[in-house]
This record gives C-alpha cells, sequence and structure tokens, in this order.
C-alpha cells in the first residue's frame, strides 16, 4: 500500500470559500425568506438567495470526505494512525466545537433572561444539546462532522478491503440515506433529523469516491476547456445544465410554498435538496480549479484566505448576524433598503467575522481552542513552510474540514 504523502491541493481552499459564501448567504436571508419578507415584492430574489445557495453545508460534508480520504486511502489503518487521527481532531474540532456551544448557549440563556434561573435545568438541557448539535442553530454541522469522524477509520478499512464497495459506495449511500429518510417519515419523526450524519452519507461517500479515483478525476480537472475530450466536454455540460435545473425547480418549489402557502409532499423538498446540492458539490469542485487555474490572481488570494478562514468564520459569524439585526428598526420589509439591509447582513458577517479571527490567529495566542488549527499562511512552523498541507486542515471544513 502506498504510504507517501499526497500532493497537497491549493485549489481546495478556494473550494471552501465558495461553500462558506454558500452557507452565509443562507444565514443571512433565513429570517426574510422563512417569515419576514413573505409579502415583499422582492420576495423572490430573496426567497432565491436562501435556497439556491443551500449547497453549502453538504458541499463542506463532501470536501471533508474527500480530504480525509485523499489522504488517507494510501495508508494501513494502524494503531498510531487512529490515534494519531483522533488527537487532532479532539485538539482542533471538538475542542472548539464545545467551546462554542457553551458560548452560544450561555449567550442564549442570557438574551432571554435565564441564565441564572433553574441551574440544574440549564445543565442538563445544554448537555442535551450539547449531544444534538443544538447548542446553536449552526453548530448542527460541526456535530455531524464529528459523527463522520467516529466512522471514518471503519468506512476506510472497508473501502480499502473492498473493491466491490468502492464501485457501489455512491449509490450505498444514497440508499442508506434515502432509506432513513422513509423510515424517518412514515415511523421514526425525528425533528432534527439534519443533525444525523446518516442524513448527508451519500454525499460523504460520493467525496470518498472521488478521492480515491482522483488520479482519473484530475485529468477533467486540470484541464482547460479545449483539452478535454469530447466525451469530457458532454458529460461536463450535462452536469451544469442538470445543475442549473435542479436548483431552478428547487427554488420554485419553496417559492410557491412559502409565498402561496402551497405545500407538497416534504420527500418532494428531500429530493431537490439532494439533486441540487450534490450537483453543486461537484459544479464547485470543477469552478473550483477553473478558478485557480484562470481567475486574476487577486481573487484567487482573497478565495483562498477566506477558504483557509472558513472554519473560524464559520463558528463566529452567527453573533455577528444577530447583532448586526438588532439594528433594523424601521426598515420597511416591502421596501427595497431591506433587500439591501440583508445582504448588509452578509458583508459584516463576512467581513466583521474575517477580521476578528485573522487578528486573533496573528495577535492572540492560543487562539486555536477557539477557533481551530490556525491556518499555515499565518502561521511560521517549519512543517507549514515544507509545502505540505496536513490533512487536518481539510479543516475548513475538513479540518476543518469546516
Amino acid at each position: 500500500m502506498n504510504t507517501a504523502r499526497q500532493e497537497r491541493l491549493p485549489q481546495l481552499d478556494i473550494f471552501r470559500a465558495l461553500a462558506i459564501l454558500g452557507v452565509l448567504h443562507v444565514h443571512s436571508s433565513s429570517f426574510a425568506a422563512g417569515e419576514q419578507a413573505l409579502h415583499s415584492p422582492y420576495y423572490y430574489w430573496l426567497n432565491w438567495i436562501n435556497i439556491f445557495f443551500k449547497f453549502g453545508t453538504p458541499s463542506f460534508i463532501f470536501l471533508s470526505s474527500f480530504v480525509l480520504f485523499y489522504n488517507y486511502y494510501g495508508r494501513p489503518v494502524t494503531r498510531s494512525l487512529i490515534i494519531n487521527f483522533y488527537r487532532r481532531r479532539l485538539k482542533y474540532i471538538l475542542l472548539p466545537y464545545l467551546l462554542a456551544s457553551m458560548g452560544y448557549y450561555a449567550l442564549t440563556l442570557y438574551v432571554n433572561g435565564r441564565l441564572t434561573q433553574n441551574l440544574g435545568g440549564n445543565l442538563y438541557s445544554f448537555i442535551r444539546a450539547l449531544f444534538s448539535g443544538s447548542a446553536y442553530a449552526h453548530l448542527y454541522f460541526v456535530f455531524i462532522s464529528i459523527q463522520f469522524y467516529l466512522l471514518f477509520p471503519v468506512l476506510l478499512k472497508l473501502l480499502q478491503s473492498s473493491r466491490f464497495l468502492i464501485k457501489w459506495a455512491v449509490p450505498l449511500g444514497l440508499a442508506l440515506q434515502w432509506g432513513f429518510i422513509f423510515w424517518n417519515k412514515y415511523e421514526l419523526h425525528i425533528v432534527e433529523k439534519g443533525s444525523l450524519a446518516i442524513s448527508y452519507l451519500a454525499y460523504y461517500m460520493m467525496g470518498a469516491y472521488i478521492a480515491i479515483h482522483f488520479e482519473k478525476v484530475k485529468t477533467w480537472l486540470m484541464k482547460p476547456w479545449r483539452g478535454l475530450t469530447a466525451r469530457q466536454k458532454g458529460w461536463t455540460a450535462l452536469l451544469v445544465s442538470g445543475w442549473l435545473i435542479a436548483a431552478f425547480i428547487h427554488v420554485q418549489l419553496w417559492y410557491v410554498a412559502r409565498h402561496f402557502g402551497v405545500w407538497t409532499d416534504s420527500l418532494w423538498y428531500e429530493l431537490l435538496w439532494n439533486v441540487h446540492t450534490m450537483l453543486s458539490a461537484l459544479v464547485l469542485l470543477y469552478a473550483t480549479f477553473l478558478i485557480y487555474r484562470k481567475a486574476p490572481r487577486g481573487i484567487v488570494a482573497f478565495l483562498t484566505r477566506l477558504g483557509e478562514l472558513s472554519f473560524a468564520i464559520y463558528l463566529i459569524h452567527p453573533l455577528l448576524l444577530a447583532v448586526y439585526r438588532r439594528f433594523r428598526y424601521q426598515i420597511p420589509l416591502e421596501s427595497l433598503t431591506y433587500v439591501l439591509f440583508i445582504y448588509g447582513g452578509l458583508v459584516v458577517a463576512l467581513g466583521g467575522s474575517w477580521l476578528i479571527v485573522q487578528f486573533a490567529f496573528r495577535r492572540v495566542p492560543g487562539s486555536w481552542i477557539i477557533f481551530g488549527s490556525v491556518p499555515r499562511s499565518l502561521e511560521s512552523s517549519p512543517q507549514e513552510k515544507s509545502g505540505y498541507i496536513p490533512e487536518e486542515r481539510a479543516k475548513g471544513f475538513v479540518q476543518q474540514e469546516k
């Protein structure tokens, strides 16, 4: 089995940047699209932002799996590998998750005037929230990642030992994911099923499959359009057109439901979300390599730094959004100013979070305890200068892995 270090892929930081931009669009527009502006003349656009960009979290899960299998698939599963794997995640993922959960939960209690009331009950509720990823709305993603980290050594060993499982990885992931969807709909009725890793298993298996076959996939990603074969061009065009069609139908379905109150079977929302976001992950992967190859260096540098900071930005941005939303005052919901206010939240969440975490990484010792692994470009250790990026930085969302 090949144990050599894999080639570093700097393009993946751009993938993380595009994914975190998706997350920020969804979160900044959530209240407007979900309840506040249902009767605004600009509602179609607000709903479009909220639904179209839902690829963020699934794309991060796909990337997390890709990075893990890209780095580990060619290495034997030994005791030292597993110990090192979990030590890194305890340090750079679990610890920031614990502290973020404590901070957000305490803040929520304080805002609601319950911080010093029923301390025993608050502690019990916090523990339940911690083990369900619900201490604050966005922390479910980190909780999902932790579940996948627990499963990873087992899945790695299974895929290393069976070509059959590799070949059928994505169909098996889809079958298990959709089996759970049907089971939950008709029997379990778990409300917060989005906090369970099995709800994203197809994305995880797709990331593993592409990582294992990356030497073949790389020829598609690295070549300019004119260098692709006719077959590759055809499949690329089909991918992009299928993605756009799925995204449009997904947006329309939610618009009709929210704006006109015409709802359909929940399985249709699940299906369109699944198709839209799985295709989005593949389109983002292609776009990432295209941007890295073709975009001006300034844009590449901007997106690369954003990707490096994506995990920390993910952790802190809801706090800035919550503060920003307190300043809406008397802006009419039906006005264009309100739409600009919504986009202002995105700018504040992105820019403010960026400034805070970059300052912390550069100036505050031990900032990794709160924000996770320090980006290699902001530290000067010999390992980081060597050109090899530790797999945990796949981070960003693999740690991130956002």
